[in-house]
C-alpha cells in the first residue's frame, strides 16, 4: 500500500471520528438556549388586581378537620372593564391566583358619561342593597370597601353610594355588580327605543 493512500485512510477515520456525537452525556449541552428559550419576557399587564376578602375555610371530615382558603378578588382596567372572581385551594397564593382567573373571565363593561355613571340605581343580592347616585366632577367616589374598590377598578371618577342593607364584602360585590350590569347609556336606550339620542336625557 503506498504512502498516499495510507494518508487518504487516515484522514476518512479522522473525519469520521469528529463525526461521531459523544456518548455517555459527555457532550456539551447548550444550555444558554435552553435558558433563553424558557425565560419569556415580562409583560405588564393593563389589568389592577385587588384582593377583597381572604377567608379560611374548616371541613370537617372523619378524621378531622381540613382547612382551606377562599379569596375574592377584584380586576380591572379603571376604563370601563372590571370583573370578581371567587377561588379556593389550600394555600393563600393559589386561592387568590384562581380568583384572578375567574375574575377576567367574569369581565363586564360599565358605561360611563364624563367619569360618573349615567343614572341612578338600586343593586340587591341576597342580604345585600345599594344606591348609586351619579356625583359632579370633583366629588370623588363616596363608597366604602369592595364597593370602592369596584367602582374605581372600573374607572368611575365621580359617585356617591349609599348601602341601605347588609356588610357582608361576597353580598356587597354581588350587588355592586348587579346595578353596574343595569346600568344603561343615553345610545343604548335610544338605540332600544329607535330615536336620536341627542333628543333623550337620562333621567338622574
Amino acid at each position: 500500500m503506498s504512502e498516499e493512500t495510507k494518508t487518504e485512510e487516515n484522514t476518512v477515520e479522522e473525519g469520521a471520528k469528529q463525526e461521531r456525537a459523544p456518548r455517555g452525556g459527555k457532550g456539551k449541552r447548550d444550555n444558554n438556549n435552553s435558558r433563553a428559550k424558557k425565560a419569556a419576557p415580562a409583560v405588564e399587564s393593563e389589568f389592577e388586581e385587588r384582593v377583597v376578602a381572604v377567608n379560611r375555610v374548616a371541613k370537617v371530615v372523619k378524621g378531622g378537620r381540613r382547612f382551606s382558603f377562599s379569596a375574592l378578588m377584584i380586576v380591572g382596567d379603571k376604563k370601563g372593564r372590571v370583573g370578581y372572581g371567587l377561588g379556593k385551594a389550600k394555600e393563600v397564593p393559589e386561592a387568590i391566583r384562581k380568583a384572578t382567573q375567574a375574575a377576567h373571565k367574569n369581565m363586564i363593561t360599565v358605561p360611563l358619561e364624563h367619569g360618573t355613571i349615567p343614572h341612578k340605581i338600586i343593586g340587591e343580592f341576597d342580604a345585600g342593597k345599594l344606591l348609586f347616585m351619579p356625583a359632579a366632577d370633583g366629588t370623588g367616589v363616596k363608597a366604602a370597601g369592595a364597593c370602592r374598590s369596584i367602582l374605581e377598578l372600573a374607572g368611575v371618577r365621580n359617585c356617591m353610594t349609599k348601602s341601605l342593607r347588609g356588610n357582608n364584602p361576597h353580598n356587597i360585590v354581588k350587588a355592586t355588580f348587579q346595578a353596574l350590569t343595569g346600568l344603561r347609556s343615553i345610545e343604548q336606550v335610544a338605540a332600544a327605543r329607535g330615536k336620536d339620542p341627542k333628543g333623550l336625557r337620562l333621567k338622574q
